[in-house]
């Protein structure tokens, strides 16, 4: 499959892009929810000191939020609803 085929395939609008990308970051923040709480309770009554204080507590997270937010995940989620798409076509299309 050449690129620009594989490039039109996987194309859908700016609003469900944007949709998409909320609901990514939504299931992440779900999926990282102890991450999220312990680096809250680390950072809770600090100012300057929470950025060495919580240094191991925030790579955790990010890390964590990571495996549920890059182009991978995007693609793939893209990549379902192109095909939820292609589902509730006509059959005369």
């Amino acid at each position: 499959m050449g690129y620009v085929q594989e490039a039109r395939e996987n194309h859908v609008k700016k609003k469900v892009e944007e949709a998409l990308r909320s609901k990514m970051k939504q299931k992440a923040l779900k999926e990282c929810d102890q991450y999220t709480s312990k680096y809250a309770q680390c950072a809770l009554g600090r100012t300057l000191s929470v950025v060495w204080a919580c240094r191991q507590l925030a790579k955790e997270l990010n890390g964590c939020l990571h495996q549920y937010t890059n182009d991978t995940v995007l693609e793939e989620m893209k990549r379902e609803y192109m095909l939820q798409q292609d589902g509730k076509a006509p059959a005369g299309v």
